[in-house]
């Protein structure tokens, strides 16, 4: 007997015929959509797809070209030094004797050092003694100078009366000859003593006018001698109180040279004294700036976040080691608390450009020269030829090659190599 097996056959459903319409609607609608996606996406694939290389977005740096004014800068460590810090030197050699210690504070004419010189207070006690000598010989010669003066005086006198006398003898012998009453021979006679007596008195006055000049002469060799000598004591005079070493700031003393007693030679160092109210920055800037650099820029001193106005006051006329010294001076108030040799960053300002057309500085320039720059767009960095100027410590001004609203990349293209398309991924 057979055994009937049931089927499913009463659980089919007989349902309506599909709309193909509607189906058909619906894919035409879905494939036109992905034509457009194709088209859309075909120059991008392109572009892609002609990339030489390939890296990651978060590997680079961009930077977008702009407008701005240019300010031409450089960046430098700098050091704070004393802008007074004068060394002190032995005026002769002899024995120190200091009366300060290293980092006292100390006033302006105050006693910080004396050096005992017994060989200069000996030519000094000498030379005085040699003063006191020609002041005598130049008195002396001042008495002799009257005597001579009064001397020649007498002779002239003595002829002027002789000379009267004449004249008088003269006048007499006119009278008598005139009533015959003395011989011609008497009256020639007359006639020359007179004449005689002229020349006398004559010569007595020339002889008193030279004498008088060679004394005046003597007297002012004395005179010179005198001064000479005075001068040489006001000199050894000036040693001997430079014996002792003032200071010439107010400030704080620096190193002591020597130790206390100890012998120095002349012109050797003995100490230092520092003035802390008034700082200066030394800077070491590079060679290549050397050119760009002038008295009188502006410059900036950061300090502790801040932002202090500056000027740069010196700069060094030689390089060395492929650098040229300045020195920077506060502006303004010179800010509290500065300590010699503290590191400091100082910022000079070479060049201000106003609308120049600039991007940031990045390590694009080294790496290409300053000639090649990538411009971004669309996901894809093209090989761009530039032109650069001027560079700051944080801008590069473009020349050429670029335009406001352009993204380039700024970090470093090495890795590129020569490509011409880099596709960035993310």
């Amino acid at each position: 007997m057979a055994i009937k097996i049931a089927d499913t056959s009463g659980q089919d459903v007989v349902r309506e015929p599909a709309n193909n319409n509607h189906r058909r609607w619906r894919y035409g609608l879905l494939a036109v959509v992905i034509v457009a996606l194709i088209v859309m996406a075909v120059p991008v694939i392109s572009q892609w797809a002609k990339a030489e290389a390939s890296v990651p977005r978060d590997r680079l740096r961009l930077a977008t070209v702009s407008t701005t004014d240019f300010i031409r800068d450089i960046s430098i460590q700098g050091r704070v030094i004393a802008a007074v810090s004068p060394t002190l030197y032995s005026p002769a050699q002899g024995t120190v004797t200091y009366h300060v210690d290293a980092g006292d504070q100390v006033e302006q004419g105050q006693l910080l050092a004396s050096v005992e010189s017994p060989e200069l207070e000996s030519r000094l006690q000498q030379e005085r003694a040699s003063l006191e000598s020609v002041i005598v010989a130049l008195q002396r010669q001042e008495i002799t100078t009257r005597k001579a003066e009064l001397e020649a005086q007498k002779q002239v006198d003595m002829a002027r009366v002789t000379l009267t006398a004449a004249e008088r003898e003269k006048r007499r012998a006119d009278e008598a000859w005139k009533t015959k009453t003395i011989s011609q021979i008497d009256y020639e006679k007359a006639q020359d003593d007179l004449e005689n007596a002229q020349l006398v008195y004559q010569h007595a006055v020339a002889d008193a006018q030279l004498n008088s000049d060679s004394l005046a002469f003597e007297l002012q060799t004395r005179q010179l001698e005198v001064n000479r000598q005075q001068s040489l004591v006001n000199d050894l005079d000036r040693q001997v109180l430079a014996l002792n070493i003032l200071s010439p700031v107010n400030g704080l003393v620096g190193n002591r040279e020597l130790d206390q007693k100890n012998q120095v030679a002349k012109n050797q160092a003995v100490l230092s004294v520092v003035d802390l109210t008034a700082f200066e920055v030394e800077i070491a800037i590079p060679e290549s700036y050397a050119d760009d650099l002038a008295i009188g820029m502006a410059a900036e001193i950061n300090y502790n976040g801040t932002i202090h106005p500056a000027t740069l006051v010196s700069i060094s006329p030689e390089i060395r080691n492929n650098q040229v010294m300045g020195n920077v001076r506060f502006a303004d108030t010179m800010p509290g608390a500065l300590r010699q040799n503290q590191r400091l960053t100082t910022r000079i300002l070479l060049e201000q450009k106003p609308n120049v057309l600039a991007v940031q500085r990045g390590q694009f320039l080294e790496s290409g020269g300053g000639r090649i720059a990538y411009l971004v767009n669309d996901g894809v960095a093209t090989r761009t030829t530039i032109n650069v100027g001027a560079t700051s410590m944080s801008s590069v001004e473009i020349l050429a090659g670029l335009q406001e609203g352009d993204e380039i990349i700024v970090s470093s293209i090495e890795a590129f190599g020569e490509a011409n398309t880099v596709r960035i991924t993310d």
